[in-house]
């Protein structure tokens, strides 16, 4: 028992934690790792220094690092920093051979890798092994032709060496695989360092071709002028513009070129240059070229020069706009407009077609509208500015062709065409046109030009048949009517002109019957043809009765100079009261009404005025209730109306409405006068405290059995009384369920002529009051 016992190990107890709740601070694993780096805690002491004495040494010493660096190699052999730190060793121990293996083994294993190959080169460099590092090289090159460090490193090598010939046929190695643009200035730089121009101008055009860009050429022909070849300088510009062309053309280009020809002083060539560059670089692309071309101008140029900049400038904005959209023709108006102030005229005519030739996709008038405008300025810049009127007959014929006249047509184009027509003395070609228009698209603009044209020629016959195609074609134009009635009044055949006008108002649909009426009248009036003048206004009443035409009526006849033109003047406005009694429009009436009253103020006497003035209405405010969209009640709303003395419907209302305000009014007396009766009750009761109170109660019922007769009786003479109501009990306003009206306080005035008919009331009434007091007084 005890060597078992003693042959077990004893195992520790187990803290337990009887707490696992977190701890308040936690330390993280960074934390830990930060303090273990503060604390240095896992630095190694360096090894000790190791001096060697013999060679054995010095052999043992190169046998256990070469073993070291063997082992790491065979671990990873694709780290390539172990070989390198290999051969390095080897190379500081003078073992050049021992460290070229090491570097040939490296190779084996990663070829591509650049830095082996680098390392390797400087290596035989540094041991001045050149034919060893032309091996390395060439192999480098063939190996990876696409590293420039090997190419960079190669020719600075021969260059060093001074074997020029050598290092251009590296660069001609280099060049067959077509490098970036470095390169290319590497080699060209080369040769300029030993003065071969001609051989760098020679790589500079394969430069070119190799990398055809605008910098490049610029540098080509920047190169040519520093040496100063300027015809070569030119030539290269030239080229470089011939090459890119209008496709891939750039501002870049065409500015170096300007200024390249500044230098020399050629200011023409420089204008020629910036404007065969504005003429094809879009303006967006354009805004360098625009600036150093102004500028120049400024230099020197003169206003005229630098006008042509701005021009430039803003045909290029313009053609900008056109080619965005090319039916935006107010760009269109634009750019003609400038092109016409600085342009010869080919140049103008070509942007002339090119804006028409935009015809509107809709045929709709709206859309022809500004359209129609660009072929009107043609004709008239043709026959204006060029003087070419055949041109411009052709324009106008080409434009009358091209609208679609059976959906729409434009008038002024006709009318157009006609007046050039005859500026050009060909009157019968105007006639042509204008006949052509009236029978495709007759319009009121036509027939109208047409006419007006006929009357300048005094061609009176030949307006008499267009007026009679127009009515024809327009017969409810009241215009055209007069027109055609005053032309017969001028040559003076009164009765074809009085003729037309009845033709005129014997239509049955008119558009403005009111001006033709009176134009009519004041034919008649003009030819003191005073009873056709009552006769036309006697007709025209009984198509209506307009106030306008009453008035009309009455001062027509006060105006004629008659014994009885008063007398006839008056009874006109009395049958025209009569005749807008059962006018629903009130205020027609009171216009008439104001008419006569100051007629009557100026010619009648005071009799008449008094009778027009009874005539006047009364002016009433009124309430009506408005409702809304929805039926819904919108509340109310106040209005004046005119409440006229001869309207007898109205009547019975107002007098209803006196009466129940006089009955009001007597109400209202009667009980002031019923408090003081009980005040002075009160003092007589006080001196006769002696009486009995039997009789003070006989004299009291007494007293109220009068008072209740007394109103039993006013009740049965009041007009608004029924035998329902008791004494006290007002009268029913008047309502819209009575079937009575609102009325303001301003009707007031005119009920209170009815309050005569109550005098003999009151006068009883103050009869029984004084024989009531007498009794008292007895008693």
């Amino acid at each position: 028992m005890a060597s078992t016992a003693a042959g077990k190990q004893r195992i520790p107890k187990v803290a337990k934690v009887k707490n696992k709740a977190p701890a308040e601070v936690q330390i993280t694993a960074e934390q830990l790792l930060r303090e273990a780096k503060e604390r240095e805690l896992e630095l190694l002491p360096p090894p000790p220094k190791q001096k060697i004495t013999d060679e054995e040494e010095l052999n043992d010493y190169k046998l256990k690092k070469r073993k070291g660096f063997e082992d790491n190699i065979r671990k990873n052999r694709t780290v390539i920093s172990n070989w390198i730190k290999y051969a390095q060793w080897e190379e500081s121990l003078k073992e050049v051979q021992r460290a070229r293996s090491i570097y040939e083994r490296a190779l084996d294993v990663d070829h591509r890798n650049i830095t082996l190959w680098l390392k390797y080169a400087e290596m035989e460099m540094k041991n001045r092994q050149v034919n060893h590092s032309r091996n390395i090289w060439d192999r480098a090159i063939t190996i990876l032709p696409r590293v420039n460090a090997f190419w960079y490193k190669y020719t600075y090598m021969e260059e060093m060496l001074g074997n020029v010939a050598g290092c251009r046929q590296v660069f001609e190695r280099w060049m067959e695989w077509e490098p970036e643009e470095q390169a290319w200035h590497s080699y060209i730089n080369f040769e300029l360092r030993y003065k071969e121009v001609e051989k760098a101008r020679l790589i500079y055009e394969k430069f070119v071709i190799v990398h055809p860009e605008v910098k490049n050429w610029i540098k080509y022909a920047h190169f040519e002028e520093k040496h100063g070849y300027i015809a070569h300088g030119r030539k290269v510009f030239e080229r470089a513009v011939e090459f890119f062309g209008e496709e891939y053309v750039d501002e870049h280009l065409y500015v170096a070129f300007a200024r390249f020809e500044e230098k020399q002083k050629e200011f023409e060539r420089v204008r020629v240059v910036y404007k065969y560059a504005l003429d094809r670089i879009p303006k967006q692309k354009a805004q360098e070229l625009f600036k150093n071309y102004t500028m120049f101008e400024k230099k020197f140029g003169d206003r005229r020069g630098i006008e042509d900049v701005i021009v430039s400038k803003r045909r290029f904005q313009y053609e900008e706009e056109v080619k965005a959209n090319p039916h935006n023709y107010d760009a269109w108006f634009d750019y003609l407009r400038l092109v016409e102030s600085d342009a010869d005229p080919d140049g103008v005519r070509e942007v002339y077609e090119r804006a028409i030739a935009n015809i509107p996709p809709i045929q709709e008038k709206r859309h022809w509208r500004r359209y129609i405008y660009l072929w009107i300025n043609y004709a008239l810049y043709e026959e204006l500015e060029v003087k070419d009127p055949e041109r411009t007959r052709q324009v106008y014929q080409a434009c009358l062709e091209l609208i679609p006249h059976k959906k729409f047509t434009f008038a002024k184009m006709w009318l157009l065409y006609a007046q050039f027509e005859i500026r050009q003395k060909n009157l019968q070609g105007a006639r042509r046109g204008l006949g052509t228009a009236i029978g495709k698209s007759p319009k009121n603009k036509l027939f109208k030009g047409y006419i007006e044209l006929e009357l300048q020629l005094r061609e009176f016959d030949r307006c008499r048949k267009l007026y009679e195609k127009y009515l024809e074609y327009s017969p409810e134009n009241c215009t055209t009517w007069i027109k055609f009635a005053e032309l017969e009044t001028i040559l003076g055949d009164i009765d074809r002109a009085r003729g037309i006008f009845e033709l005129a108002i014997g239509q049955p649909r008119l558009d403005m019957p009111e001006v033709l009426w009176k134009s009519y009248i004041d034919f008649e009036i003009e030819q003191e043809e005073y009873d056709n003048t009552r006769e036309l206004y006697k007709r025209l009443l009984q198509r209506t009765q307009h106030v306008k035409v009453w008035v009309s009526y009455a001062q027509f006849e006060l105006s004629i100079d008659s014994v009885d033109r008063l007398q006839k003047c008056r009874q006109i406005y009395e049958e025209a009261n009569k005749g807008l009694r059962s006018c629903e429009e009130k205020e027609e009436r009171l216009m008439l009404l104001e008419s006569w009253r100051d007629f009557e103020q100026e010619f009648g006497s005071l009799t008449t005025r008094e009778r027009v003035r009874k005539l006047l209405p009364e002016k009433v405010k009124r309430r009506r209730k408005l409702t809304a969209e929805d039926g819904s009640d919108a509340g109310w709303e106040e209005y004046y109306d005119y409440i006229f003395p001869e309207d007898t419907a109205n009547q019975p209302n107002l007098k209803l409405l006196a009466m129940a305000k006089m009955w009001k009014k007597k109400q209202e007396q009667e009980e002031e006068k019923d408090d003081e009766e009980m005040e002075e009750g009160q003092e007589e009761s006080g001196e006769d405290q002696e009486k009995s109170g039997e009789d003070q109660e006989k004299e009291s019922d007494e007293d109220q059995q009068d008072k209740e007769t007394e109103k039993d009786k006013e009740m049965e003479e009041s007009p608004l009384a029924g035998p329902s109501k008791g004494r006290g009990s007002p009268p029913a306003e008047p309502s819209e369920e009575n079937g009575y009206d609102d009325r303001d306080d301003e009707q007031e005035s005119s009920s209170e002529t009815d309050s005569s008919s109550s005098d003999s009331d009151q006068d009883e009434k103050k009869k029984k009051e004084e024989k009531k007091r007498s009794d008292s007084e007895d008693d």
